[in-house]
């Protein structure tokens, strides 16, 4: 139903009134909050019934009688009016202010009623959706930990650590390598975080005559909670090690940055 046919339909009067169940009253409620023109028609009627109230008084009334008393005149003869007098008061123009009034609060303290209840409503879908998404993080991260735990149990895989080299001691790292899928799982936890304009490049080496091959640079180490990579190698290794390099890498590695290396145990 439409605004128009929703004013049309007589039930803002009845809202006004009081007339209405209290389902009907929150439907209307609902209206006025969702729709301005419907608020704006019942603030209207309501003026109304403030003027209504307002005009009922004893004194805008005395004019009445006179012209009553003039209409009433046929052929010259008067018609005997009798006067019945009235109360000092007019009860029912206080009781039309107090309606209004009391009508006029209780909009506000619905209207007022009805958002905060919105907002709190608001707040806990919110909330609900923030505890999803962690609930599903929480899920892939324990389903990653688990996959990885399995492909580090395997049998084939080669365990290499890489001790700190130099002025580097403190750092370290081991390489994990299935040669069987030409890959490797590093996990780099003991290395620092890359300064800005510095990242972190992957070798591969043979040692006889020395060879480096870049296995690729680490540009998200900072970000990774867990510090562990998966890098494929399709080299013949004989060691591994790790250098700091300047951002987007370098092609042969920095000795003076090499951090860690270790070397493949020959079986």
């Amino acid at each position: 139903m439409d605004n128009k046919t929703y004013i049309e339909s007589g039930i803002l009067e009845m809202f006004v009134a009081g007339q209405l169940s209290e389902q009907e009253n929150r439907a209307v409620q609902k209206m006025m909050i969702d729709n301005p023109e419907v608020l704006n028609e019942v603030l209207e009627i309501e003026s109304a019934v403030i003027k209504l109230s307002s005009a009922m008084s004893p004194s805008d009334n005395k004019h009445l009688l006179k012209l009553i008393t003039e209409k009433l005149q046929f052929g010259g003869r008067d018609i005997k009016v009798v006067s019945i007098d009235r109360p000092k008061y007019n009860w029912l123009t206080y009781t039309g202010w107090a309606a209004a009034l009391l009508i006029g609060a209780g909009l506000l303290w619905t209207i007022n009623q009805n958002q905060a209840l919105e907002t709190r409503v608001a707040d806990v879908e919110i909330e609900k959706a923030y505890l999803e998404v962690q609930i599903e993080e929480a899920k892939t991260d324990l389903a990653v930990k688990e996959n990885l735990l399995n492909v580090l149990r395997e049998r084939d895989i080669i365990s290499i650590p890489l001790g700190g080299q130099g002025s580097f001691e403190d750092s370290y790292a081991k390489v994990y390598w299935n040669k069987k899928d030409n890959t490797i799982y590093l996990d780099a936890q003991g290395l620092p975080d890359a300064p800005e304009g510095k990242v972190w490049q992957v070798w591969s080496l043979t040692l006889n005559p020395l060879t480096p091959t870049s296995l690729g640079t680490i540009d998200n180490f900072n970000d990774d909670d867990n510090k562990i990579f998966n890098i494929t190698n399709t080299n013949e290794s004989q060691a591994f090690g790790i250098t700091l390099e300047p951002q987007g890498g370098s092609e042969t590695p920095t000795m003076e940055q090499l951090h860690t290396l270790g070397v493949v145990s020959q079986p």
